[in-house]
């Protein structure tokens, strides 16, 4: 009922302005816009610092809540309002907060309501300062009612707050000063040079205390709005305010619709930006905090352990002997142990490993290559690898090249390493392919903030260290969920380059469609996990088991 009839009205107050503005000076003033190129810089740097200034003041009564995260959200309210009735928008500035930081549904809430109050008692108390009798006439008794409701809702949110707060010093109120409150004020001051760069547009000359009187009769009169953005209360008020200094009714009204589509394009366009910056965005995390690499490295002395390479397998008969043949008995001193995963091949994938001297774990079922991989690792710890690796049993990747990616772990110098084609020997890789995989590598590289240059190289290696704690949270794949999973947990990321050929025979199990469709849910779940959404301090890029973004 209540959409309905902001509908009605806005359709209606729409309309109406359609009529009540004169063609001809909207086309003149709108070219005089366009024209100004310093002008319309002037205005948004005004707007981003009146919008600035108010997350400076949340965050001095909400320590905890971050300055990017406050700014954001505040831009969100502002282009919600614009688009919603009755100021609905407001409980975006709320939603933003919640789902993107640690501060509770309470304390954002009443914190909002608070200096929202704030901000039209300071617009209203400009306002009279500037121009007395005109803004007392455009409230009239009932509007300053209101407006001493408003104040009292401020006072009743900020009382909230204090009682909340309690002992408890890392979630104590900064009660607002006489610095919050210039805050407040100041912002309120910058937004009124948008009104009087505007004027300027039509011929209006406006000194300071018209423009500051023109917005407080604009923004306080629609305390709740009916239509979005006060379409319609909005231009009525500035204009009587306008046509009371003694400018032309119709230039008056013209003039005001301009400011308010001014500000409503630069409250949707900074309010779309504002869903997806800063991260976490408005739906969840797409990059994980900057970790620190806290694992040491290794002593040098690393055991007796064998060295275990898997080959996870499905349908690779004709292949997979060739493979398992070509990996080296020792590394530095360790035993390599060949292990075939058999995913439920339907040809004699296992029979053909086995007497090719490999150790064969066979799925009863097909399960994935993910899961393959995982099945792997849980072998490689019941051996007590001193290191795990593995590469697919096409041919793609040569087994020869395991040697150089568990040296950095043997030496102490690498927990998790990857070997990269596009750092080494690519000798044939189909064009497509090549471009989504480095398109690919770019996620990676944006979401882990390292520097990945092959995010979906089949080839990894991992220390007895990363095998205990590394999880696989999906059987369709592991390059991404691996590669985050890890970093994630502060075992850093290197890389060593390696050969690489196509496939001679059979096809790749990956399909796009379903790639995407698998993969991009887990990998966003995974970066919302609360492991990954914990901060942690920034790296230290003086680590030699980092490469840094």
């Amino acid at each position: 009922m209540a959409a309905s009839v902001a509908a009605v009205a806005t359709a209606m107050v729409a309309l109406g302005l359609v009529v009540a503005v004169d063609g001809e000076l909207l086309a003149d003033g709108l070219r005089s816009g366009v024209g100004d190129g310093p002008g319309l810089v002037a205005i948004a740097a005004a707007l981003f610092c009146a919008l600035s200034l108010r997350a400076y003041a949340w965050r001095r009564v909400l320590p905890e809540l971050g300055f990017g995260h406050s700014l954001a959200a505040i831009h969100l309210a502002l282009g919600a309002n614009h688009v919603l009735p009755f100021r609905l928008g407001e409980a975006a500035r709320v939603v933003s907060v919640v789902r993107r930081t640690r501060v509770g549904v309470a304390r954002a809430t009443s914190s909002t309501v608070m200096l929202r109050s704030a901000d039209f008692v300071a617009l209203a108390v400009l306002g009279v300062v500037a121009a007395p009798g005109l803004i007392t006439d455009q409230l009239g008794l009932g509007g300053l009612a209101l407006l001493a409701l408003v104040a009292a809702l401020g006072v009743a949110g900020g009382h909230f707050l204090s009682a909340k707060s309690g002992h408890d010093r890392s979630r104590r109120l900064v009660v607002p000063g006489p610095a919050t409150v210039g805050l407040v004020f100041a912002a309120w001051l910058a937004e009124a040079v948008v009104v009087w760069r505007v004027a300027q547009w039509f011929d209006i000359s406006l000194g300071a205390r018209e423009a500051i009187a023109v917005l407080a009769a604009a923004v306080v009169v629609q305390v709740v709005a009916v239509t979005p953005g006060g379409v319609g209360t909005y231009e009525a008020a500035g204009t009587a305010a306008l046509v009371a200094m003694g400018v032309e009714p119709s230039t008056a009204i013209t003039a005001m619709v301009v400011l308010h589509a001014v500000k409503t394009a630069y409250s949707l366009a900074a309010g779309a930006i504002a869903v997806f910056v800063p991260n976490p965005t408005l739906f969840g995390r797409v990059r994980m905090e900057r970790c620190e690499v806290h694992r040491p490295g290794m002593a040098v002395d690393v055991g007796s352990g064998p060295v275990v390479l898997f080959l996870p397998a499905f349908n690779e008969a004709e292949r997979v002997g060739a493979v398992v043949a070509r990996a080296p008995s020792v590394i530095d001193g360790h035993r390599v142990e060949v292990v075939v995963v058999d995913d439920a091949s339907h040809d004699d994938t296992a029979k053909v490993a086995a007497d090719s001297g490999a150790t064969v774990v066979s799925h009863p079922h097909n399960m994935g290559l993910g899961a393959a991989v995982r099945t792997g690792f849980r072998h490689a710890t019941a051996r007590g690898a001193v290191a795990a690796a593995f590469c697919d049993a096409d041919g793609e990747y040569d087994p020869a090249d395991v040697a150089d990616l568990v040296r950095p772990i043997l030496a102490g110098r690498a927990h998790y390493v990857v070997g990269s084609r596009f750092r080494g020997d690519i000798r044939r890789m189909l064009p497509h392919r090549r471009l989504g995989n480095l398109a690919l590598t770019r996620c990676v590289r944006f979401m882990t903030r390292v520097d990945v240059s092959d995010g979906q190289s089949g080839y990894r290696a991992v220390s007895a260290a990363a095998l205990a704690e590394l999880e696989i949270a999906h059987d369709y794949n592991y390059a991404q969920v691996l590669t985050i999973d890890l970093v994630g947990k502060g075992f850093g990321y290197h890389e060593v380059p390696i050969g690489y050929e196509f496939r001679r025979s059979g096809r790749s199990f990956v399909r796009l469609g379903r790639y995407l469709r698998q993969v991009v849910p887990t990998v966003w779940r995974q970066l919302n996990s609360p492991a990954s959404a914990s901060a942690m301090p920034s790296p230290q890029h003086n680590n030699p088991m980092e490469i840094p973004a």
